[in-house]
């Protein structure tokens, strides 16, 4: 959905429309959830964070004081991660509980984890919120209150990375 569609489904949302809620839980659920996971590394607690997502989302979807839907959902999105780190407890071993991923090889499933995991956070925000959450270079810059060139240089390096590990 574009930042119109996202604000006449929000309308809609607030005057009690169902239908409109599911075609966006349906719309955003992989993306939000991707980012989620990207940030929190763990499967279950990131299941739990779309969860609360989506029901804080249904209950009080933004108004029209939004100007930029999409790049509000995935800074809420961040910020719901982000709490959620503060307050977690020492840390499962990822490995224990890799994300699903759509119909891939298992092997290739590890493979880009592991080469995930050589990434700083920030970088693993910045790919997951341009790449996942569609976001432009310029939103994900504001999300992460980093400057555009910063943004578009730790993508690049985190790229070149994922790149290098994978061809390993």
């Amino acid at each position: 959905m574009n930042d119109a569609e996202l604000r006449q489904c929000f309308s809609q949302i607030r005057r009690g429309d169902r239908g409109a809620f599911e075609a966006l839980y349906a719309d955003l659920q992989t993306p939000v959830f991707t980012v989620l996971l990207r940030i929190v590394q763990e499967q279950a607690e990131a299941e739990d964070l779309l969860q609360d997502f989506f029901i804080k989302l249904y209950q009080d979807p933004p108004g029209d004081r939004v100007a930029k839907p999409r790049a509000y959902l995935f800074q809420s999105a961040r910020n719901l991660a982000l709490d959620s780190l503060r307050k977690r407890r020492p840390a499962l071993d990822i490995d224990q509980y890799p994300p699903p991923m759509a119909e891939t090889d298992p092997a290739e499933r590890l493979d880009l984890e592991r080469a995930l995991q050589t990434l700083t956070d920030l970088e693993r925000q910045i790919v997951a919120l341009h790449l996942n959450g569609g976001l432009t270079f310029r939103q994900t810059a504001e999300i992460v209150q980093a400057p555009l060139g910063s943004v578009l240089w730790k993508y690049r390096r985190a790229l070149d990375k994922l790149r290098a590990q994978l061809a390993d």
